[in-house]
């Protein structure tokens, strides 16, 4: 580590909450699927900010639109009409086939928005008694951080010491229908849940068990949430995660590459049924839809579809881990994902293999002690996925 480094990283543990503990690599720029340290190092960077940067670094379409949009109006707050947001949002109502939109900032917001619809829906519209409403969610889950979602969380490190937990959620286990089934209610307003559980460990529930799930949920009225802020928009192969199943559901939760990493963008699509309940005053956000989002949004859904994003995701994902098994690691428990979303799952705890890959020249997390979760964006090619591997396996030998 040099001074560089060093400086950065000291002024970051002086002043900086300790609530984060990232690998000891200071960044400094980034285009496509590379980054670089203060040092000239370059990297692979395999983690795309948790699927943010599904686009890759950079990606000048999206770039051009935030500066072309950024000196003529970047916020009007919510008081006042703007000329992109109608426009935005009907792009994201057009590519999940919902009839209305509400753009939030961070996806933590976007969750709350929908807890918020379905249970204003469960009490306007199912008829449950005030204060009665319950969502279902799943044992394993992570929708964000704020208090009322640290409260279901099974994760320890997630809840510990911020209780007491917001009532009105069941935990039930992922990818156990007969679970899902026992847990519904008269009170149950929603299910949500993650198509594929990404912080966890990129766990992958059993084929079938999302149609199955949306199923009972039609059936016994309560809506099905999928909240693909980390799985959407081409990361899993396809434009969402669900789609593999051909599931729509009742309400979508989208942020990370809404935006292509440039800047805070999440939003939620579900039927007028469900979004059309909200009325002024019952719901909000200064930032939420403002201009700068809306043009840095349609840019970066432009650029999904018309690079088609999430075929190159299917295509190289399927060659990810067909070679990653090919290396037959003695340590590897388990090779699971889909698409470009991909864990590697160990016997020994996978922080120090991580910072192995970044000597190599590859940035990747441990997920959950035992996992590697390798996230690439989108934009990589085939020569450069070989590249990555060969740095991969020397670091794994």
């Amino acid at each position: 580590m040099n001074t560089a480094t060093r400086k950065y990283i000291e002024l970051d543990e002086r002043y900086g909450a300790h609530n984060y503990h990232p690998l000891p690599v200071v960044l400094e720029r980034g285009k496509g699927v590379f980054v670089w340290d203060v040092e000239g190092r370059r990297y692979f960077d395999m983690l795309s900010s948790y699927s943010a940067l599904n686009q890759g670094h950079g990606h000048p379409r999206i770039v051009a639109a935030a500066k072309k949009q950024v000196g003529k109006l970047a916020l009007t707050s919510r008081a006042f009409h703007n000329t992109l947001m109608g426009a935005f949002l009907k792009r994201i109502c057009e590519l999940t086939g919902q009839d209305m939109a509400l753009p939030m900032n961070s996806g933590a917001e976007a969750v709350e928005t929908a807890i918020k619809a379905m249970r204003q829906w469960g009490y306007l519209r199912k008829g449950i008694a005030a204060n009665r409403a319950e969502i279902i969610v799943c044992r394993g889950n992570f929708h964000g951080r704020t208090t009322t979602i640290v409260g279901f969380s099974s994760d320890p490190d997630s809840s510990g010491n911020f209780g007491p937990a917001t009532p009105g959620f069941v935990t039930v286990n992922y990818g156990s229908l007969e679970d899902l089934e026992a847990a519904i209610t008269a009170n149950t307003c929603g299910f949500l849940v993650e198509p594929i559980q990404g912080e966890a460990g990129v766990l992958v529930p059993p084929e079938g068990y999302l149609a199955k799930a949306r199923q009972l949920c039609a059936d016994r009225k309560v809506l099905f949430c999928a909240d693909e802020i980390q799985t959407g928009l081409g990361r899993t192969g396809r434009l969402f995660a669900v789609d593999h199943e051909a599931v729509k559901p009742d309400l979508i939760i989208l942020g990370k590459a809404l935006s292509g990493g440039l800047y805070p963008i999440s939003a939620v699509a579900a039927s007028s049924e469900v979004l059309g309940l909200f009325r002024p005053g019952t719901h909000g956000s200064t930032f939420g839809g403002n201009p700068l989002a809306s043009a840095i949004g349609l840019a970066a859904l432009d650029v999904i579809v018309r690079e088609k994003l999430p075929a190159n995701a299917a295509k190289q994902g399927e060659y990810f881990r067909r070679r990653l098994k090919e290396m037959r690691h003695p340590l590897v428990v388990d090779i699971r994902g889909k698409g470009l979303l991909t864990g590697l799952e160990f016997r020994i705890p996978t922080r120090p293999l991580c910072e192995k890959l970044m000597e190599r020249g590859v940035l990747a997390k441990d997920s959950h002690e035992m996992t590697i979760r390798f996230a690439p964006p989108l934009t990589i090619t085939r020569s450069q996925l070989d590249s990555a591997l060969r740095a991969i396996r020397t670091a794994l030998s």
